[in-house]
């Protein structure tokens, strides 16, 4: 599903409850995350209505190195030599996108939390347990960041993997924030600002510690990993994480 202008210039693709982001800069476009492989023809599509090109996107930036996140990351890469950016603390994940550190054991999530099946299993469908790792990567710091399309800031926010970052897009008062602060949890199918459950989540103490960078932000609009967007204070969307029990 194509939504314009989840911010100013800033566009959702979403499917299987998985997000992906357009970021308009004159004539550039960056891409901000990969979502499933099912969803690159979505972005295509999106492209369209935007009057755009996949030629236009100049560079795709990685909040993080999970296999939702880099679905088709490899595709942008060898079809049309996107620059592919993430922090180099995810690197390795990146290039092995099922092999990461979680806290808990995933295997009875399902049974305990029945609403997350549909979500896992459109994910599944969507291309979830098929996704090729990418290991040709750029750093994603702030100097490199600075010449993207949209000048995102990377905020460093620890927790979910090592190198997770959300990206604030100044100009806009928006936040990319990945799945440091998700307004969905596909493990649990729980809504409402939190972190991504223990399932999928390497540092759970780290995650929520990591919510206060992006609380200290100057932005009313939070564009999640999972989930609809937060619209308002973000200090407020993690005040109600940091309430929220940690599955």
């Amino acid at each position: 599903m194509f939504h314009r202008n989840e911010a100013d210039g800033v566009h959702r693709v979403e499917h299987a409850r998985v997000n992906c982001y357009l970021v308009e800069d004159g004539p550039r476009l960056l891409l901000i995350d990969a979502g499933l492989p099912a969803m690159w023809p979505m972005v295509r599509a999106a492209l369209g209505e935007l009057g755009r090109s996949p030629r236009d996107i100049k560079a795709l930036a990685i909040t993080h190195g999970h296999f939702d996140h880099i679905g088709f990351a490899l595709r942008l890469q060898q079809d049309l030599d996107v620059p592919v950016l993430l922090d180099p603390a995810d690197a390795w994940i990146a290039a092995h996108p099922y092999r990461y550190r979680h806290e808990r054991a995933r295997l009875f999530y399902p049974f305990r939390y029945p609403r997350s099946v549909p979500v896992l299993t459109r994910m599944a469908l969507a291309g979830a347990v098929a996704v090729r790792g990418i290991d040709n990567v750029r750093p994603l710091d702030a100097a490199t960041a600075a010449a993207l399309p949209g000048r995102p800031v990377p905020v460093p926010t620890p927790g979910h993997t090592d190198g997770h970052v959300a990206l604030l897009l100044p100009d806009r008062g928006t936040v990319v924030t990945g799945d440091a602060l998700v307004t969905l949890d596909p493990y649990t199918g729980i809504a409402g600002p939190q972190i991504v459950s223990a399932a999928a989540t390497a540092d759970t103490r780290q995650a929520l510690a990591s919510l206060d960078a992006i609380a200290a932000l100057d932005a009313d609009v939070a564009l999640p990993g999972h989930g609809d967007p937060w619209r308002g204070r973000v200090a407020d969307a993690v005040a109600e994480a940091k309430r929220q029990r940690v599955t």
